[in-house]
């Protein structure tokens, strides 16, 4: 927690002064002189009259405190949560959606017919395929595979068409979500990239719109502001609008996860620097063109496994059906509005809705599997069993068995009715794992056309699949298969080879598989021992 060159009334912790924008890095005077003072603030007496499109539904969200909160971490300040999920696509980029769209049409640059491109987490698309739906324009969508299934369906539902890229491509790399939009772009006549990284309309929804609400709605009286910091728009133009209204009464704090580089000082993104998180929707690997960093006070770097158990208590005990990155916002914002007194206001922006995440954080199942427990929302099933304190070393486990990517379905078929096997693990060209093929994959697939009998199995892969070690208990294997058919035993291996740059040693950890299991293994393994006088179960 670092608080940046602009100084706030509250007292936080070391100041980053020094820091200045990187070159290209551009200020919010690059679009905020492109406001027209267009707000959605009005204040709502009553049912709302009939609306011509369900566009119409977007802002106007409430502002909703959170006493449980307050209480349980001992806050002094009123604490309240912007709710953006109540927007009619279900989050805070409906509005920029909304926006971008209308202002490609006032300039001309959108006519009827044309496609818009996206490339985006799931919910700016989810904005900007709402607006196509109801105005009648195509709408392609590059998105990460870490990104929700549930993203996906609702994405689909509005007509859109989806391409999916390698969560761990960099976002300059070629088969990156950013970089598949522009070939597409070059390749489709009529097409358009509105770019919610660089377009104006992004922080300006919130510059004339969410802010106002907020000031409306707290009656002008805003002494913290939080939000996550992704394409920065949502943070850098509420931001904006609070300053300017405000000065320095209001602290603004920006909060991205661990693994992304988007805080200031640079030396606070250390800790997992450009590593995998879990939580979607915030967070980059490069600084988008609409964040203003120069807007952010305190700089706060977010933990998935806090991120995850404060949706989940958010859920619980306010009632807020809010997405994983509300929980990261609202995670830091109960540790820095510590800072504020009796009568002072935070205000915390819910990006989106849990709808998104029903089979992730919404999960206790994910929950466990992803590690983030608590003992009291989240908890693992214990099993008491006489197997349950045996290793997965006691099981009798196959030679282990894997194909590489390119592997044809119809070799894969051939190779699985041979051995007598229903899935094998399938390594990338370095021998790591990516995934498992199985018969049921390979079929629905083939059945529905959605690959032939010629493609590559990298086309079939079932990536959901957990992974446990020789020394790892039956109880704990017992719980991945209340949800998983299959775990793969996988071993790490040290590798040791000369240092061609020091002249000297290095030593890498790689991961091999040494079987897969099932639960028909854990079954044959109780059933054979429990009997009287079994000397395992003695």
């Amino acid at each position: 927690m670092v608080k940046s060159k602009r100084a706030a009334t509250s007292p936080a912790p070391t100041s980053s002064k020094g820091w200045k924008r990187t070159k290209g890095e551009k200020s919010s005077d690059s679009w905020v002189s492109l406001s027209k003072g267009r707000t959605t603030s009005t204040a709502v007496k009553g049912p709302p009259g009939p609306m011509m499109t369900v566009l119409e539904h977007i802002g106007n969200t409430p502002l909703v405190r959170c006493q449980k909160l307050e209480k349980e971490y001992g806050l002094s300040c009123e604490l309240y949560a912007k709710c953006e999920f109540y927007n009619a696509g279900g989050s805070v980029k409906d509005r920029i959606g909304r926006r971008m769209v209308e202002d490609a049409e006032a300039s001309g640059r959108l006519k009827p017919g044309d496609t818009i491109i996206e490339p985006t987490s799931g919910n700016t698309g989810i904005g900007l395929a709402l607006a196509s739906a109801i105005k009648g324009y195509k709408c392609i969508i590059c998105l990460p595979e870490k990104m929700s299934n549930e993203k996906v369906y609702v994405l689909q539902a509005l007509g859109a068409q989806i391409y999916r890229t390698p969560t761990e491509a960099a976002w300059d790399a070629p088969d990156s979500h950013i970089s598949l939009a522009k070939r597409l772009n070059a390749e489709i006549p009529n097409s358009h990239i509105l770019d919610q990284y660089a377009n104006p309309g992004n922080p300006l929804a919130h510059y004339d719109g969410t802010a106002e609400e907020i000031l409306e709605q707290t009656g002008g009286q805003v002494d913290m502001f939080v939000a996550g910091a992704g394409t920065g728009g949502t943070i850098s133009g509420t931001a904006k609008k609070l300053k300017e209204r405000l000065g320095d009464a209001c602290t603004v704090v920006g909060v991205d996860p661990k693994g992304s580089i988007l805080a200031v000082p640079d030396s606070l993104n250390d800790e997992n620097r450009l590593g995998s998180y879990t939580v979607e929707g915030i967070g980059y690997d490069f600084i988008p063109d609409v964040l203003d960093r120069e807007l952010i006070d305190i700089w706060a770097k977010s933990d998935d496994k806090a991120s995850m158990l404060m949706m989940r208590k958010m859920i619980r005990t306010e009632g807020l059906l809010c997405g994983g990155s509300c929980g990261a916002a609202m995670s830091e914002a109960v540790k820095h509005a510590k800072t504020l007194k009796e009568g002072q206001k935070c205000v915390v922006i819910l990006p989106d809705s849990v709808r998104n995440y029903m089979t992730k954080a919404l999960s206790d199942n994910w929950m466990i599997d992803q590690g983030f427990v608590d003992n009291d929302l989240i908890q693992k099933k214990e099993f008491t069993g006489w197997w349950a304190t045996k290793r997965v070393s006691d099981l009798e486990i196959k030679t282990p068995l894997t194909i590489t990517s390119d592997v044809t379905v119809r070799g894969a078929v051939d190779l699985l009715k041979n051995e007598g096997f229903d899935m094998v693990p399938v390594v990338n060209n370095k021998g790591d794992v990516i995934g498992v093929v199985t018969e049921g994959n390979m079929t629905a697939r083939l059945l529905s056309g959605r690959c032939s009998p010629d493609s590559e199995v990298s086309e079939c892969l079932y990536k959901s699949f957990q992974k446990v070690k020789l020394g790892d208990t039956l109880g704990a294997l017992a719980g991945i298969f209340d949800h998983e058919p299959f775990a793969l035993v996988c071993t790490d291996q040290r590798l040791f080879s000369a240092d061609s740059v020091g002249g000297g040693k290095s030593c890498k950890t790689k991961t091999v598989v040494s079987g897969i299991v099932s639960r028909i293994d854990l079954l044959d393994f109780i059933s054979a021992e429990d009997t009287p006088g079994s000397p395992m179960k003695k």
